[in-house]
């Protein structure tokens, strides 16, 4: 089994999290605390991913600057579905 080692703060945080009924035991808020972490870093990961896909296209050349808003949604409408959700401007 792992050991975890907590200061002062940290015991109290998870104590208080307890005693409000907020998590069952010590253990499920540790483990509400990994969930969030993994999550976070996972969503993390995928921004990095989106954004050197970005940089890649900028380097390039695959980009088309436009002159409004309204000319940027004129071109996403007429996309074909699967194209938006490639590039992420479906959701």
């Amino acid at each position: 089994m792992t050991e975890i080692h907590l200061d002062k703060k940290q015991r109290e945080f998870i104590d208080e999290q307890v005693k409000a009924g907020i998590y069952k035991d010590a253990d499920a808020v540790v483990a509400a605390g990994l969930r969030l972490l993994g999550s976070k870093e996972g969503g993390d990961a995928e921004l990095r991913r989106l954004v050197r896909l970005g940089t890649d296209d900028i380097e390039s050349g695959r980009i088309h600057e436009y002159g409004s808003a309204e000319e940027m949604l004129d071109d996403i409408k007429q996309m074909p579905a699967d194209d938006v959700k490639k590039t992420g401007t479906g959701h």
